[in-house]
Order: structure tokens, then sequence, then C-alpha cells
């Protein structure tokens, strides 16, 4: 019985420090979103009690009956929404979805292609840091000298290589990926195809960036950043690959699924079915586009030129800087972003020439194309000529009226 459990306030004032922190920042992290409080309820729910092992109606415990149901519910709707023959909706997060369908796929040893992580790519698309370049061999892709992906290089390194498997996907590329150029090269190879968009799936959804999942072999995403869900990942294929990637993720890889993340996945993918989240997704970009004006106005130098989706690159040498410092700055002034490498970066990871910026966020908290544009300003200012502190109070000022009603929702979820 939990009558007599003490009250964990300790935990319960991180909860409230955390909460402010989030509300009281400008979260510019491409990566990062709000969930609706809906989904921060089926998060919370009693689903995280049931073990559920194995797939619905091949279940390795009883009482699944409940759980079976919601995961085909969750499935359904992601067929839909990405015109999907299958869907598992199982992986932890887009890491192990990563590595199980590189483990459906290939043997111990062969190679793979994916776009290089200098140039924007993922750990767990070969870095040698990560299992996927340990266990695998991995060739690498990466962009021209105006930012954008060398299709002909990749074209050129899979004619020599000729790789089991070839990815398309990134961490940092702000511009739209020729699915269609790169389905082609696998074609000519003989080589399964694979996406990455774990960072575009909500505008993929929304309509505002081109859909692989029709024709690619595998599709990874994550279920978080631009689709607005829990952090969790999903892995959609064809039919044909069916066996191989559920043997992949279960028992391949990892135990019973997150039968709270997977409910919380669930009312995200409704949310995303609702006509107002192509507005969202549309939305994203015009902030995105509309901030990376004032960087290129302002002299910052934005990798690419610009940008098509969530992210801008900003290669912050351009103002005297290194990343490292610019995060620092930025975040004295309640700005949160992330530091980044650039394409060619002659600096480390730890401390690189290049910062990451994205709207996501702000655009969930209904901040349009004038409050991303003084929020632009905001950031040239900190880069560039004031001190942080003198520029905090007019973020504050500019987030507060935005992010005060989604905060009183958490606080009444909360409880």
């Amino acid at each position: 019985m939990f009558d007599n459990v003490a009250y964990d306030k300790h935990v319960y004032n991180l909860l409230l420090k955390e909460l402010d922190r989030q509300m009281s920042n400008a979260v510019l992290i491409a990566s990062e979103n709000y969930v609706s409080p809906a989904v921060l309820q089926a998060l919370g729910s009693w689903f995280t009690n049931k073990y559920s092992e194995g797939y619905p109606h091949k279940r390795y415990y009883a009482g699944n009956a409940v759980v079976d149901e919601l995961e085909e519910l969750v499935q359904r709707r992601a067929q839909q929404l990405f015109d999907a023959q299958h869907v598992n909706v199982q992986p932890y997060s887009g890491s192990p979805a990563n590595y199980a369908v590189l483990n459906a796929f290939l043997n111990l040893g062969d190679t793979f292609m994916a776009m290089d992580l200098k140039s924007g790519g993922h750990l767990t698309h070969g870095s040698p840091v990560s299992f996927t370049g340990k266990h695998f061999k991995s060739v690498f892709y990466g962009v021209d000298g105006k930012g954008f992906i060398d299709y002909d290089q990749a074209e050129r390194l899979a004619l020599q290589h000729k790789p089991k498997l070839i990815i398309i996907g990134a961490t940092s590329y702000p511009r739209i990926y020729d699915f269609k150029r790169m389905y082609e090269i696998c074609e000519r190879v003989g080589a399964i195809c694979m996406a990455d968009i774990s960072h575009i799936a909500g505008l993929v959804v929304g309509g505002v960036h081109p859909n692989p999942v029709p024709y690619y072999d595998v599709v990874t995403t994550t279920t978080h950043k631009t689709l607005r869900g829990p952090r969790g990942a999903m892995i959609m294929c064809k039919r044909e690959h069916v066996k191989v990637v559920d043997k992949a993720v279960f028992p391949g890889l990892q135990g019973g699924p997150h039968n709270h993340v997977t409910a919380a996945i669930g009312v995200a993918l409704y949310e995303a079915m609702q006509p107002q989240f192509r507005h969202y997704a549309q939305q994203i970009v015009n902030n995105a586009k509309a901030m990376a004006d004032v960087f290129m106005s302002e002299g910052l130098c934005v990798v690419s030129g610009g940008t098509d989706n969530h992210l801008i690159l900003i290669d912050v040498r351009s103002v005297g800087l290194r990343g490292e410092e610019a995060q620092n700055r930025l975040e004295r002034a309640n700005i949160v972003v992330n530091k980044n490498v650039i394409p060619y970066d002659p600096h480390p990871p730890t401390n690189p020439s290049g910062i990451r910026l994205g709207t996501p966020a702000i655009t969930t908290l209904g901040m349009r194309e004038s409050e991303a544009r003084a929020l632009a300003e905001l950031v040239v200012k900190v880069l560039t000529r004031s001190s942080p502190e003198r520029v905090q109070p007019y973020v504050r000022e500019l987030i507060t009226p935005f992010a005060e009603r989604l905060k009183q929702q958490y606080l009444s979820v909360l409880g």
C-alpha cells in the first residue's frame, strides 16, 4: 500500500524547477519540443505497470489484451500518417531503432554507407565511437562546398564500395532531402534503401517535406522533435521486411516495450492527424526561414545560405566566436541552443565552429514570423554586441506570454 509513503518533496521541487526553466527560456534546440498535456498524461499513465514482451497476440505474459489493442491502434495511425506498409512502435529511442535496422539487414563486418558525422550525419550512422561503426564497415558521403548533400559523391562511393545498405538522413542538415536520387543510387548498386527521418517526421506528415516511406525499404524516426510526441521511436518498412525488422527489435535488441510511451505516441499521432498540424508544420518552416533571413542580413554565416526545414546551422567564427562560447553566452540570456560541428569544421565536436538552432518548440508555443524575427535579433545581439545579462529581460518578456498557458496546463497534469 502507498497510504503512508512519504511525499518526495525533493523530486517534486526539481520537477517545478525544470518546468520553470523550460518556460522561461527560448528553447531553440532543434531536437527538442513541448508535448501536449494529453501526451504528458498518457506518458504518466498506468500503462507503465504492464510488462508485454513480444508482439500483439504473441506475448510471453498474460494480461495483455488491452496492450494489444493499444499497440495495434498506434501502428494503424502511423501507417495512415506515413503511408507505411508496416510499423514497429516498440523501439525505445532512435539510436536502438537504427542499430536494430542494421542488425536486421547486415552481418557483422558488412559495409553500409551514410552521411558523414562531420557533414551533419548521426552517431548511429556508422561513427567509429558508436557500435554501428564498430560492428560494421562504414563508408561516408558528405556535402559540397555550399553545404548541400553531394549526391554525385554518394553515387561514386556506392559504385566503388557496393554497400549492402545506404542511409539518408542527418542530425544537422538544413535542406530538403532528395530521397528520389538516393533511392536511384540504392537501386543501381542493389543496396537496402534506408532513411532516418527523426528530425523531419513532423514536417513529412505535415506535408512540407517529401515522404520516403512508401517506397523505401525501411525508415526510422524518433517520435519527439517535429512530431511533438514522447521520447520514443518507430521503424517503418515494406511488407517483405516485417519478419527481419521485428525480430531485430525483439528479441534481437530489447525486451518488453514501454507501454506508457506507446500510449503517448498514439496520442501524438492522433494530434498529427488533425488538420491544424499541417499549419503547425508549415509554421515551423516559416519561422526557421524568418530567423535565417535575420541572421544573414546581420552578417552571420548561415551554413548552406538558409534553410528548408526546422533548423539553422551558423558558423559563429563569422562573429569571432566558437560554438561552446556562443552556446554559453546565449544560455546566460535565456536562449538555449547547442554547439554543433559545421561542414569541414577544423575544430573538435567538444568546441566546434558552429551552433544549431531550431524552431519546433517556439512554434508549439504559438510564435509566428514576427516573434521569430524578434528572437533572432536578440540572438544576434548576444553574439555580437550586447552582454547576455542585458538581453535576458527582453527574452523573458518575449517568451512569457506564450509559455504561461502551457505552464499552467502542465501544472494541472502534475497535480
